[in-house]
């Protein structure tokens, strides 16, 4: 049974992460842009000038620092839902690898601590590999808030920055991709498994270009965290979200959670759902610098078999029930 302390610990530690996913980036760059007219404007005019022989950091692999993916927050955020990553075989450090993480849902929870952080102890479970959450480019611009993310191994969801650590001498990186993205946070409801991915190739080329093994990742109860409003096809909200997404690269969800004080009234702080993060059976990938078509459909394909069969054999475990079914957009 959690005492009273504890339960405010972790409700403190993810409402943190909720108003850091939200507002940390914006926030940061307002007060330099305030300090500018200020008697500390020396501050902001010397972090930009950091910020400017600095830029390209995010692309060249980030800047990870084994602390602060440590901080005892994590432990408490992973024990608010609880967190659970599943290792299900051994991944030899002897090779790279590209973990595709499904679902995205609104702000990734369980990819974040369990790839970003070590709350799940995932140095333990997979001695050797050296994770790094590939996020949105957008967020690297963003002062200060980006050298937070780099703190935790992020990096940039673009050709150059996730080449970069694919091609690092020593062996055992791995790359995690959310390849659903900000068009998948839409279908972000409770008890639905949708999964953008049937159009999505970029991945496999990643990995056929390092030879690097795909390795298929699922959290289920990622969307049931929040609880989405969700527009018609056909209807000029969707239409906006859609618009939205690729001018800016993300997605305006309506969205809403719990109350930090009272569990009957809506707020930010995600519902307090089981969240399992099951690490799949990786597969081997060819080394081939320019992959044909017909190559990455067919290692395309032989992902999404393994992914659907992933689902299908923990679903029940983590309670899903036996009739639902992944469904790929």
């Amino acid at each position: 049974m959690k005492t009273q302390q504890k339960q405010w610990l972790e409700a403190a530690s993810i409402y943190q992460y909720v108003l850091s996913f939200l507002f940390l980036g914006p926030f940061l760059a307002l007060v330099l842009f305030c300090l500018l007219f200020t008697s500390l404007w020396p501050f902001s005019v010397l972090y930009f000038a950091w910020l400017f022989l600095d830029r390209h950091t995010p692309n060249q692999g980030g800047r990870r620092c084994e602390w602060t993916r440590n901080w005892t927050v994590w432990k408490h955020l992973r024990d608010y839902h609880p967190i659970k990553l599943v290792k299900t075989v051994e991944l030899p450090p002897d090779r790279n690898y590209v973990f595709v993480s499904h679902p995205h849902g609104i702000m990734c929870i369980g990819s974040s601590c369990n790839f970003a952080t070590e709350g799940t102890g995932f140095s333990r479970q997979f001695p050797g590999i050296h994770p790094s959450l590939a996020v949105l480019n957008l967020l690297f611009y963003f002062p200060v808030f980006r050298d937070y993310l780099m703190l935790f191994g992020a990096c940039s969801v673009n050709r150059q920055g996730l080449d970069c650590i694919l091609s690092r001498p020593q062996l055992g990186q791995a790359v995690i991709i959310l390849v659903g993205g900000a068009q998948e946070a839409l279908y972000s409801m409770p008890g639905e498994h949708r999964i953008v991915l049937r159009s999505r190739k970029g991945f496999v080329r990643l990995a056929l270009r390092h030879g690097a093994s795909l390795v298929p990742v699922y959290s289920f109860g990622e969307n049931d965290a929040f609880r989405v409003k969700v527009f018609a096809q056909d209807s000029w909200q969707h239409l906006c979200q859609t618009t939205f997404k690729k001018l800016i690269g993300f997605s305006p969800c309506i969205f809403h959670g719990r109350s930090f004080f009272s569990a009957n009234s809506c707020g930010l702080l995600p519902f307090p759902v089981p969240i399992t993060t099951v690490v799949g059976r990786p597969i081997p990938v060819p080394q081939c610098l320019y992959p044909t078509e017909e190559e990455v459909d067919h290692y395309h394909k032989l992902y999404m078999k393994a992914l659907q069969e992933l689902f299908e054999e923990h679903k029940e475990s983590c309670g899903v029930p036996a009739s639902t079914h992944l469904t790929f957009i």
